[in-house]
């Protein structure tokens, strides 16, 4: 049986455990070694700086950009390798290398040499008069972002750093600029993404998870079942990501049109697929005909997708913590309020190595909540949220919809935890059933049948089903007691602290960094010397 569902009170190791738990650096370690980051910082912005009317300012404003970098490599990079983590796909020392590389090399390639000085457009730059107030205005809404990552992150709460970012700035421009400032159309649509994200995940991951169940994981000879669809599978997921990695990874430096990107990806989803069915077909004899066995087949797309989605977030949200940095340099360097900026290469190089530096030091604390701690993945669950957060960016694209990365990988973990839910407690209540109509040494059967099935998989509870003579009978117990009988299988497959926890979290994301960034605002305004 697969220990990935056991349902007993001392739950055996599962073997995604060790790959969550080889990385061990003291507390005052990662402290330290933050520490020294941040002197590197402040000493390349001192050598490298351009003339500029505020030096002083500009070295703040670096040192807050690179406070930034690594809040959002401790708690946004967590969503890209976790699911892989916990399957065991990766050890944690693995994934953190692979993301670390990802996410520089995403920055560095693919995070573009101009960036919008107003992240999403959510507040009208005209409406901000002088270079002094919007150089305020962005160091305010950096600072404010950064110290609601790193809350969030302390609290162990997976959130957006697009949102973190886009609510200081909200709240630096309102102190900055009144409520007319904003562009509450716009944030509306970022508010309806908190409901569209995890949703579209969660329902996407669900949908595969059960497809996969039912073509492969139920069937009476599982081997040749994964040998018919695991190429197929494979080919979609190169087909996701390939078109994922055009539109999103690499649109700052090639910006092909969706059909492009689609043909592409069509292109590289047929190589993947003949190459994976000639492999299944060469190792026939290998493949184990069980769940385990299929859920190996699935462990090197797994490793690819943690790669990519690395690099897409390194060129996407590196932005979030150099962009208002850049937008600080250009407007002390010319004295001007700009629509876009550019980006100098110093400061690339603190974004990036700030996502690299935040993921290893502080990252494992959420790889190992997205990862293992809100359910348990094995390797095909974890290809579903992998391939949900590549197909909901694609369709949300095309729709135009703004959604939140975070988000849809959060939706997924959760989608598949309540589609083990609703299947487990499905099978416990048909196979109780069995109960009545029963007495002496029949019952006594069936009641030690029961205690085998409780700490069965949803695959083996399946099995059990369907091998059962006894499945339609009826249940002789109250309906309170079956109600409290699938609450608690719904507890242990999906811990509601952490759902509840993350929704907090999600919801006062924007509110929360907000209110900071309007309070950094007044403090910088109050603390520091006129820009001119």
């Amino acid at each position: 049986m697969n220990s990935s569902d056991n349902t007993s009170s001392q739950p055996a190791l599962t073997p995604a455990e060790p790959a969550l738990n080889d990385i061990n650096i003291g507390h005052k370690s990662r402290l330290g070694l933050s520490f020294a980051f941040m002197v590197l910082v402040l000493g390349i912005t001192y050598m490298v700086m351009p003339s500029t009317l505020h030096p002083q300012l500009l070295i703040f404003a670096s040192l807050v950009g690179a406070y930034m970098a690594l809040n959002i490599g401790a708690n946004d990079v967590a969503n890209n390798v976790g699911p892989a983590v916990g399957s065991g796909a990766l050890t944690l020392g693995a994934a953190i290398v692979l993301a670390a590389i990802g996410e520089a090399a995403g920055a560095l390639i693919a995070g573009g040499n101009v960036v919008g000085t107003i992240k999403s457009g959510i507040i009208n730059p005209e409406l901000v008069h002088d270079a002094q107030t919007f150089v305020w205005l962005m160091a305010g809404a950096l600072a404010a972002g950064a110290i609601w990552l790193n809350f969030a992150t302390w609290m162990g709460a997976p959130v957006s750093t697009t949102h973190s970012i886009v609510g200081g700035i909200l709240g630096a421009g309102i102190a900055a600029g009144g409520f007319a400032i904003a562009n509450w159309g716009k944030m509306g649509a970022i508010a309806a993404s908190w409901v569209i994200s995890p949703v579209m995940g969660g329902v996407i991951a669900a949908t595969l998870l059960m497809f996969i169940k039912r073509a492969i994981l139920y069937q009476d000879d599982v081997k040749t079942a994964a040998q018919r669809y695991v190429p197929w599978l494979v080919g979609l997921m190169a087909w996701a990501f390939t078109s994922y990695l055009l539109t999103k990874g690499l649109k700052k430096i090639w910006h092909p049109s969706a059909p492009e990107a689609f043909g592409w990806g069509l292109v590289v989803a047929i190589i993947a697929y003949f190459l994976t069915r000639k492999r299944l077909l060469s190792i026939g004899d290998r493949i184990e005909s069980s769940i385990a066995g299929v859920n190996k087949l699935f462990t090197i797309p797994l490793i690819f997708a943690a790669g990519l989605l690395s690099f897409a977030h390194g060129a996407n949200d590196v932005a979030n913590a150099i962009g208002p940095l850049a937008a600080i340099t250009e407007a002390l360097s010319s004295g001007e309020v700009a629509g876009k900026a550019p980006i100098p290469l110093w400061v690339m190089l603190i974004g990036a190595a700030g996502l690299a530096v935040g993921l290893a030091l502080f990252g494992p604390k959420l790889i190992r909540t997205v990862g293992g701690e809100i359910t348990e993945l094995d390797k095909s669950r974890a290809y579903c949220i992998a391939m949900a957060a590549a197909i909901t960016v694609i369709i949300a694209s095309q729709l135009g919809l703004p959604v939140s990365s975070t988000h849809i990988a959060l939706g997924g973990v959760f989608g598949v935890g309540f589609l083990r839910e609703y299947l487990k407690t499905r099978y416990a209540s048909k196979l109780h059933q069995a109960l009545d109509d029963h007495t002496g040494e029949a019952r006594v059967q069936i009641e030690e049948y029961l205690k085998q099935f409780q700490s069965a998989s949803v695959e083996d509870m399946r099995a059990m089903l369907k091998k059962s003579s006894v499945q339609t009978a009826t249940l002789p117990i109250t309906e309170k007691e079956r109600k409290r009988l699938k609450k608690v299988y719904r507890q242990e497959l999906v811990k509601r602290r952490h759902l509840y926890k993350i929704a907090a979290a999600w919801v006062i994301t924007v509110p929360a960094s907000a209110l900071l960034g309007a309070m950094m605002f007044f403090m910088l305004r109050g603390m520091l010397m006129p820009v001119a």
